[in-house]
């Protein structure tokens, strides 16, 4: 086995370098997180104080993000008067429905993929694959007129299987690396034990659950924050939050402090998700980067 040489660093390099690392990610940390550290306090704030400037002295208005009587009237107004919990529904049906059947579906091809040879496999999978590489504009057109000749403009089931067009070849395209990862002497042995071909697939599904899993939330994201099928296949009765937001920006009435109130709807239970399974997506991810 070949040996991969580490640079040594002296004592005093290294702490240079961690010094710069920290504030490297100290000053990255402010830059992308200030902007929702102002978008969540400005959600509980009256317009009045949302626009107030700053006294003299005070640099870049600091003392004005946390000097203010909270309110909770514009997250009364998005849920009461703006119907936004019907919306919040549709967002959770839409992107959960899609990455469950883009998963369900893109198992069994990836794995069909992985194991079995046939003829004109390579060009099957390429094929699968050249199908993600179109943008979504080139193709929304044809997707409107079928969907609306099948009476699914405006409904869920319609913004699902729109979203599952566009995640289903990505799934094959990973889960297939997955299933590759995979030594087939697993299922062997398992055949050889008088299984068969479902049965062994079931036992080497718990192998690729972390990146299963990991696919999974990709999945969610991209229904979760998708705004073009939802503006245009799901416009009616299946509207998502990014379609609603945005119908707060109005010409003659834009309303901030809804608009700040529709953000944390929409980020706040992503940023969950995300910190709830970080471990686990960092390690589905990297599982089928490398092969034994």
């Amino acid at each position: 086995m070949a040996s991969r040489e580490i640079a040594q660093y002296p004592s005093s390099t290294r702490r240079v370098l961690s010094v710069a690392t920290i504030i490297f990610i100290a000053f990255y940390l402010l830059w992308t997180l200030l902007p929702f550290l102002i978008m969540f306090l400005s959600s509980f704030k009256d317009l009045l104080d949302a626009f107030q400037l700053p006294a003299p002295g005070d640099w870049g208005g600091v003392s004005l993000l946390f000097t203010f009587e909270p309110t909770t009237k514009h997250f009364e107004n998005l849920f009461v008067d703006l119907n936004f919990g019907t919306y919040l529904g549709n967002s959770l049906i839409a992107s959960l429905g899609s990455a469950a059947v883009s998963v369900v579906l893109g198992s069994f091809a990836a794995y069909a993929l992985s194991r079995f040879d046939f003829r004109g496999k390579n060009d099957l999978f390429f094929w699968i694959i050249s199908t993600r590489m179109a943008p979504v504009v080139a193709v929304l057109v044809p997707l409107y007129a079928i969907f609306r000749s099948l009476d699914l403009i405006g409904t869920l089931p319609g913004l699902i299987l729109a979203y599952t067009t566009f995640n289903l070849p990505f799934a094959i395209w990973i889960l297939k690396g997955f299933f590759d990862n995979v030594p087939y002497a697993v299922e062997e042995a398992a055949m050889c034990d008088g299984a068969t071909r479902l049965q062994a697939l079931r036992m080497i599904l718990p192998l690729v659950a972390p990146g299963i899993g990991a696919f999974l939330v990709l999945c969610v994201l991209f229904g979760w924050n998708d705004y073009l099928f939802a503006s245009i296949i799901g416009s009616g009765g299946a509207k998502t939050l990014p379609p609603a937001t945005i119908g707060l920006v109005q010409p003659q009435n834009i309303q901030w402090g809804s608009i700040m109130a529709a953000g944390v709807v929409t980020t706040v239970p992503m940023l969950f998700l995300g910190l709830l399974i970080r471990r686990y997506l960092v390690a589905g991810l990297t599982m089928g980067a490398v092969r034994e």
